[in-house]
């Protein structure tokens, strides 16, 4: 019997979202799929839709201690297993330290390793996965699959106490293998509709003013329908948006005011980039030509 299939399986916990998370139906039927079929979770979706938090409210709505591995360009798949410093130990037998005798203190633990002998069923977070070379997801498949993985230099096998939550999350920056695909249950945020953004803003700002929140609603959207917009503002991005509009006491007539005449009041919260500024700019410029006509 393989460690996967020994490993204390997950408890018949279920995920219906938490007072500070607005998950859908869909993405909760995803999330609680991933926990009966004991597979990794892989959740794609553009910037700022909510990705990262949502295995952070998982872990506290199923009370699960939550480990994140956050994937550069640079990361291998060993270094989530573990990592041996040979020069630590190198420096250590210099100085004559009596350590370097027994191997295990130079072997650092990655975050699979800790998921796997956590004393208690884990959420393992794999966060943008899609940052690493290619060859990183094929890399992980025996681990995920078995549950277990060899430490050669110790000559051991570090086997699953329980199977983790593994949620992988990807920005869609570039595909990622087939095999790898057919283990996940996968799940694509969309992004919110006006009426979703609505629930997600009040969870944040409950107190809004309603007159206000109609207006940054009309911009925000507006802004992502623009034509030709290098990145579209994200639900993260509205979020600390709001949060300026609201310490400057902005009314509804002043947001709409700025939308109209050029870019929205405060803009550098919503727009990261100059090109995007000129373009609505230009946008603005070629409307009230328009109207004088």
């Amino acid at each position: 019997m393989s460690a996967a299939q020994s490993a204390t399986s997950a408890s018949p916990d279920r995920f219906d979202g938490t007072d500070s998370y607005v998950a859908t139906d869909d993405l909760k039927l995803a999330v609680n799929a991933a926990l009966i079929l004991q597979r990794p979770l892989l959740i794609k979706g553009e910037p700022g839709t909510g990705k990262t938090m949502l295995a952070e409210e998982v872990a506290r709505a199923l009370g699960r201690p939550l480990l994140q591995w956050h994937i550069k360009s640079t990361t291998k798949a060993h270094q989530g297993l573990y990592e041996y410093d040979a020069v630590s130990r190198l420096r250590d037998s210099q100085l004559g330290d009596e350590k370097v005798r027994d191997i295990r203190n130079y072997i650092v633990q990655g975050t699979l390793w800790q998921a796997f002998q956590s004393p208690e069923p884990a959420v393992l977070l794999i966060d943008e996965i899609d940052k690493a070379d290619i060859e990183f997801p094929n890399d992980l498949l025996r681990e995920l699959d078995r549950m277990e993985f060899h430490v050669y230099e110790t000559r051991e096998t570090i086997s699953a106490r329980h199977r983790p939550l593994v949620i992988i999350t990807s920005n869609n920056e570039k595909d990622l293998p087939d095999a790898f695909l057919r283990r996940c249950f996968f799940h694509y945020i969309r992004f919110p509709d006006r009426e979703t953004m609505r629930d997600i803003v009040a969870v944040h700002y409950p107190d809004l003013k309603q007159d206000v929140l109609r207006a940054a609603l009309d911009t925000f959207f507006a802004l992502r329908d623009a034509p030709g917009l290098k990145k579209k503002p994200s639900t993260s991005e509205l979020l600390d948006w709001l949060r300026l509009l609201l310490a400057e006491n902005a009314t509804a007539a002043e947001i709409d005011a700025h939308t109209a005449t050029a870019v929205p009041l405060m803009a550098g919260a919503l727009l990261k980039n100059e090109q995007d500024v000129h373009l609505l700019e230009r946008l603005a410029a070629m409307t009230r030509g328009g109207q004088r006509r």
